[in-house]
């Protein structure tokens, strides 16, 4: 019985979205929209609050495809890619997806310190909730292997096109 959770909409992505993605300002700021994101339920900017998630739809194919592979969060994209290619999933009991499964609660405790308005348990729980994501994608990298060597190419699948 599979007991990891697929990621059937990162799965689907065209390769030239990934390739885009895989652009280092798309993952940094994506990662930087998680405290905007958090900031504006915190103050109830729903103007803010649907900025945001529209950023986090369209973020990855905002960006061109880097020319290397070299930056850190390039690695962490194209080690996804590897990773739910792979159907390892993203959430589950096995390392490193215990590290997503854990978000969850991470989760639940950022909305509800943002409800309760409670400024430490809400930037605590924001930087526990990153953490445990750029762990996982460090993570994912070491265990994949991918090291930037082979390039942006390096993920390339022409069913994909």
């Amino acid at each position: 019985m599979r007991t990891e959770a697929s990621a059937s909409a990162r799965t689907v992505l065209p390769e030239r979205v990934w390739k885009r993605h895989a652009n280092p300002w798309s993952g940094w700021s994506r990662a930087a929209t998680t405290p905007a994101l958090v900031y504006a339920l915190y103050r109830r900017d729903w103007r803010l609050v649907a900025t945001s998630l529209v950023w986090l739809v369209v973020n990855p194919a905002a960006f061109s495809p880097p020319e290397t592979a070299d930056a850190w969060m390039t690695r962490g994209v194209l080690a996804e890619r590897a990773w739910l290619r792979a159907d390892n999933g993203t959430v589950g009991t096995s390392w490193p997806n215990v590290l997503n499964l854990l978000n969850v609660p991470a989760t639940l405790y950022v909305g509800w310190s943002t409800f309760r308005r409670r400024p430490v348990h809400t930037a605590v729980s924001t930087g526990l909730l990153m953490g445990l994501k750029l762990l996982w994608i460090r993570e994912i990298i070491d265990l994949t292997g991918v090291d930037g060597t082979s390039g942006i190419d390096g993920i390339h699948d022409a069913t994909d096109e």
